[in-house]
Parts: structure tokens; C-alpha cells; sequence
């Protein structure tokens, strides 16, 4: 009985004894984390802000230009003294996107190009004679054009136009066609097709940046240029150096229509 009494006295007393700390690690390192645990860490993890500023990723150069939210137009060449950045309109002022700004330039450059051409087909075309006997000023000569020169001249545009839109443009999702509707490669540099027959495209940033204002202002001048021989043809009908020596006429106090034949517009 004495012995009975005494081995309960000690297991009593090893139950309040304190557990070897090596025990404890162990059995925290091997255990099973219970539910409250990972409710607590889920919560931690939503609970931090989702407004935190995440770094952005780098953006490779397109022919020497980076993307800049903060200037104006995103940093695009083209503004020159003494308008500096001018933009009246507000095409490419704050909160109009990247591809936006991109497209309006990609169309002023291309609008450029093609005005520049015009200026000198207008003063080319009514200055020399053409191999299909058109004659008369510029504005009259495009329905002048026999069929099948028209039906190459038209392929011509066609191609060029597909094979830009190729180059710069995302291919349509038909499925969902608002997500690629206008919208441009990222890595598309706006005007930059590909087409340089003579090396003409600089290899540095600064240069290209220069050559592209230069192109820019040049196809800005055009585009007026082309618009006003427009519409002095429209008014008078008369080719731009028939115009020339009509007002030198004028201005030499000579009669601008002693030339011209009895009942005919002159």
C-alpha cells in the first residue's frame, strides 16, 4: 500500500516538471500548422496595401526613344524654337495613353511624307510633259489617268498600306476586336517601316532624334504647302506657275489674259 502511494506522489509531481527545450523545437519544427495559423498568415498577406508603387519594368529603347510618362508626348521628338512643344489641340496632352499619342504620331508622320510628295508632283507633274498626255493643272490630272495605270497606282498604295499595317499594327482579335482595335506594336517606333533604300537612318539617339524633327518639320511645312496649291487650283484653275506669271503680269501693270484664247476660261 505504502508502495502504491509513493509511486502516485511521483507521477504526480513529473507532471508539473518542465519540458526539456530541445523537446519543445523539435516537436514546433515537425508539427502540423493548425487552421487558426494559416487564417492568420492569409490575412497578413491581404491586409497589405494594394496602392504600394511596384517598380516598373524596364522598357527597351525603340531607335534610341524610351517612353517618358512625365514629359511631353512622352518624349517624342519634334519640337523645335520658337513654338517649342505646341499643341493647341491638346492631342497629346496628360491623360491621353501611350498608344494614342503614338498613333497621332505615327499619322502626322506618314501624312508628312505623303504631302511632301505632293509638293513636288504638283510642281513636277505641271512643269514637264507626261508620258500619257496629261496635261492642266495637278488637280485635274488623276482622272486623266488611263486604267491600267490607275489600276497599278492604286495596287501600289494598297501594298504599301498592308505591308505598314503589318509592321506597326497588333494582328485584329476577332474574338474580342476593342482590345486591338488602333492599337500599335509596343516596340513599333511610329513612321519607322523598315524602308531605307539609301542608309539614311542614323544609328545614335541623338542623331535619329534630330533627323526625326527635321522630317517632322519639313512634312508639317508640306502638308500647309500642299493644301494651299490645293486650293489655289480650285479657285482659279490654273497650274501653280501659271499662277506665277498670271500675278507677275499683274504686278508688271501688263493685261494677265492678252494670252488667253476668245471664249475660253482663262
Amino acid at each position: 500500500m505504502k508502495l502504491a502511494i509513493l509511486a502516485s506522489t511521483i507521477a504526480a509531481t513529473a507532471a508539473f516538471a518542465p519540458i526539456a527545450t530541445h523537446s519543445a523545437t523539435k516537436s514546433a519544427l515537425f508539427s502540423t500548422p493548425t487552421e487558426e495559423a494559416v487564417e492568420e498568415a492569409v490575412a497578413s498577406i491581404e491586409g497589405i496595401p494594394a496602392d504600394i508603387p511596384q517598380p516598373a519594368p524596364a522598357v527597351a529603347p525603340i531607335n534610341g526613344w524610351v517612353p517618358d510618362e512625365s514629359l511631353k508626348c512622352y518624349g517624342l521628338p519634334g519640337a523645335v524654337a520658337p513654338t517649342g512643344y505646341f499643341d493647341p489641340l491638346g492631342f497629346a496632352q496628360t491623360g491621353i495613353t501611350l498608344n494614342e499619342v503614338k498613333r497621332n504620331r505615327e499619322a502626322e508622320v506618314m501624312h508628312g511624307r505623303v504631302a511632301m510628295i505632293a509638293c513636288l508632283g504638283y510642281l513636277v507633274g505641271e512643269s514637264f510633259p507626261s508620258p500619257f498626255g496629261i496635261t492642266g493643272p495637278a488637280n485635274d490630272q488623276l482622272q486623266q489617268m488611263p486604267a491600267p495605270a490607275f489600276a497599278l497606282l492604286t495596287i501600289a498604295i494598297g501594298s504599301a498600306e498592308l505591308k505598314r499595317a503589318t509592321t506597326g499594327w497588333v494582328e485584329p482579335d476577332f474574338g474580342d476586336w476593342t482590345k486591338t482595335l488602333w492599337k500599335l506594336r509596343d516596340n513599333y517606333y511610329p513612321g519607322d517601316v523598315g524602308f531605307d533604300p539609301l542608309g539614311l537612318k542614323p544609328t545614335n539617339a541623338k542623331d535619329f532624334a534630330n533627323m526625326q524633327t527635321k522630317e517632322l518639320q519639313n512634312g508639317r511645312l508640306a502638308m500647309i504647302g500642299a493644301a494651299g496649291m490645293c486650293a489655289q487650283e480650285l479657285v482659279n484653275h490654273r497650274t501653280i506657275i501659271g499662277t506665277i506669271e498670271f500675278y507677275q503680269n499683274v504686278f508688271a501693270g501688263l493685261d494677265p489674259y492678252a494670252s488667253c484664247a476668245e471664249g475660253t476660261f482663262c
